[in-house]
C-alpha cells in the first residue's frame, strides 16, 4: 500500500479505516449536502429521486472507482489519474478546473464563516478572516494525522448525529413530508420561469448526488489506506452517507413549513439563504443542543472542508512537478503562492464567478467519469456502469451552459438539443477508441 512503501510523516501515514472514512465524509461534505439539499427542496419531491439514484448510480461509483485509480497509482492526485488514462490535454484541462475549484472552495470558505462568526459574536469581521485564513495555512502544511486526522472525525460525528436527530424527530412527530410520487414530480420551484428542472435540479444538488470536487479529496485518503478492502466502505461509503443526509435535510426543508410552496415563500422572504434556515430548523427541533450543531455545521463544516481544498491544491501541485512533500521547505514553496492567489481574490467581488463554480464541479465530475469509463473499457470490465452516468452528465452541464443566465442564455428548445448531440458525440468518440490501452498496461 501507499501508506507503508512511500510513507513520509506528512501525506502519506497510515490511519485506521473508520477514521478515513470519517475525514473522508467531511472532507466531501462540509455544506454541501445540507445546503444543498435545502436549496434542491425548492423543486418538490423530485429532488429525492436525484439525490437517491444519482447517488447511488453515479456519485457512489464516481467516487470509488476514481478513488481506487488514485489508490492503484500511489495515491496521485486525481489530475495525474487523468492524464494516465485520458492523455496530457485532459490533464491540464482537469488542472485549470481543480485548481479554480479548490481555491474558489477555499475563498469562500473563509469569508462566509467570517461572516457568520462575525454576527454570532459581535468580534470584527477581520479578526475571523485573518484567525481563519491562518488556520488553514497551518492546516494545509501539517502532517495530515496531527490535526485533520484527530480533528475532523469529531466534526464528522456532529454532522452525522444533527442528521439522525431531524430524521429521529419527524419519525417521532410525523413530520408531513411530500411524497414523490408521479402527481408530485414537476416542478414547484417559485422563481423564474428560466429555472427549469433539467438541467438546473441536477447542478444545484451536487453534494449528495454527484460532484467532481469528491475526486480531488480522495487521494488525500488513499494515501493513508492500510488494505484496498477499505476502499468500499471509504470511497462508495461516505458517498452514501452524504447522500443520506442530503435526503433527510431535503426533506427537513419541506416539512418545517409544512411543503414545498411556504418552503419556497419563506425562503424568497429570507433572501434564498439556507443558513437561515438551518439555524431555524435546528433551533426549534433540537433545541439548545440543535443550536450548538447548527452552529457547528455551518461555521466548523465549511472550514474543515476548506483546509482540505488548499491541500489538494498543494497535492497537485507537488505531484505535477514531483515535488517531495517531505521537507517543510518545499510545502512552503508551494503553499505560498497558492495561498497568495486565494487572498487576492478574497479581496474582489467574485459572485459572479462563484455562479459558475457549480458548473464547473459538475463539468469536473464529467471528465472523472470519462475517465473512470475509459479504464474499465480498456481493461475489459463492463464500463457502461460509468459510461452511461459519464453520457447523462455530459449532456446535464452542455445543456446547463447552453440555458443558464451566466451562460449563452440560449433558448431551452436549442440547449436541449445541443446538450443531447454534444453527450452522443462524446460517446462516439469513446466507442470509436474505448479497446486502447492504458499506456502502462492494466491495473
Amino acid at each position: 500500500m501507499p501508506s507503508e512503501r512511500l510513507y513520509d510523516g506528512v501525506d502519506y501515514v497510515k490511519l485506521p479505516g473508520w477514521k478515513i472514512f470519517m475525514i473522508q465524509l467531511l472532507n466531501i461534505a462540509g455544506l454541501g449536502p445540507i445546503f444543498g439539499a435545502i436549496m434542491g427542496a425548492l423543486f418538490g419531491p423530485v429532488v429525492f429521486l436525484w439525490i437517491v439514484f444519482g447517488c447511488i448510480f453515479i456519485g457512489g461509483a464516481h467516487d470509488y472507482i476514481s478513488g481506487m485509480l488514485s489508490l492503484r497509482h500511489d495515491g496521485r492526485s486525481i489530475t495525474e489519474v487523468i492524464g494516465f488514462y485520458l492523455g496530457e490535454k485532459f490533464k491540464n484541462v482537469s488542472i485549470i478546473f481543480i485548481m479554480v475549484l479548490s481555491i474558489l472552495v477555499g475563498v469562500v470558505f473563509v469569508k462566509g464563516p467570517a461572516a457568520l462568526l462575525t454576527n454570532l459574536t459581535g468580534i470584527e469581521n477581520t479578526f475571523w478572516f485573518y484567525l481563519i485564513f491562518g488556520y488553514y495555512i497551518i492546516a494545509t502544511m501539517f502532517p495530515i494525522d496531527q490535526i485533520i486526522g484527530r480533528v475532523y472525525p469529531v466534526f464528522a460525528a456532529a454532522l452525522l448525529i444533527m442528521a439522525l436527530g431531524l430524521a429521529l424527530h419527524m419519525v417521532r412527530y410525523g413530520a408531513v413530508i411530500p411524497e414523490a410520487v408521479p402527481s408530485n414530480l414537476y416542478n414547484m420551484h417559485s422563481g423564474s420561469a428560466a429555472i427549469f428542472i433539467y438541467p438546473m435540479l441536477f447542478i444545484t444538488v451536487a453534494c449528495g448526488a454527484v460532484s467532481g470536487f469528491h475526486a480531488t479529496q480522495s487521494p488525500m485518503m488513499a494515501r493513508c489506506m492500510t488494505s484496498e478492502r477499505q476502499g468500499r466502505s471509504i470511497f462508495y461509503g461516505a458517498m452514501i452517507a452524504e447522500g443520506v443526509i442530503a435526503v433527510i435535510w431535503a426533506a427537513a426543508a419541506m416539512a418545517f413549513f409544512g411543503g414545498t410552496a411556504q418552503l419556497n415563500a419563506e425562503m424568497t422572504l429570507h433572501k434564498m439563504d439556507p443558513a437561515w434556515l438551518v439555524n431555524q430548523i435546528c433551533a426549534s427541533w433540537l433545541g439548545v443542543f440543535g443550536g450548538a450543531l447548527a452552529v457547528l455545521g455551518v461555521v466548523a463544516c465549511p472550514i474543515t472542508t476548506g483546509d482540505t481544498a488548499f491541500r489538494a491544491a498543494r497535492l497537485i501541485v507537488a505531484d505535477f512537478f514531483k515535488f517531495d512533500q517531505k521537507p517543510v521547505k518545499n510545502r512552503l514553496i508551494i503553499s505560498l503562492p497558492i495561498f497568495f492567489t486565494a487572498y487576492i481574490i478574497t479581496k474582489v467581488n467574485f459572485d459572479i464567478i462563484w455562479r459558475y463554480f457549480a458548473w464547473c464541479n459538475q463539468t469536473l465530475s464529467v471528465i472523472i467519469l470519462w475517465t473512470c469509463a475509459v479504464f474499465l473499457a480498456s481493461t475489459g470490465r463492463f464500463h457502461w456502469i460509468m459510461t452511461i452516468p459519464a453520457v447523462f452528465m455530459t449532456a446535464i452541464c452542455s445543456s446547463y451552459i447552453l440555458l443558464a443566465p451566466e451562460g449563452f442564455k440560449l433558448s431551452a428548445g436549442v440547449a436541449y438539443p445541443v446538450g443531447a448531440l454534444i453527450a452522443v458525440a462524446f460517446l462516439l468518440i469513446f466507442l470509436a477508441g474505448y479497446h486502447i490501452k492504458p499506456r502502462h498496461g492494466s491495473i
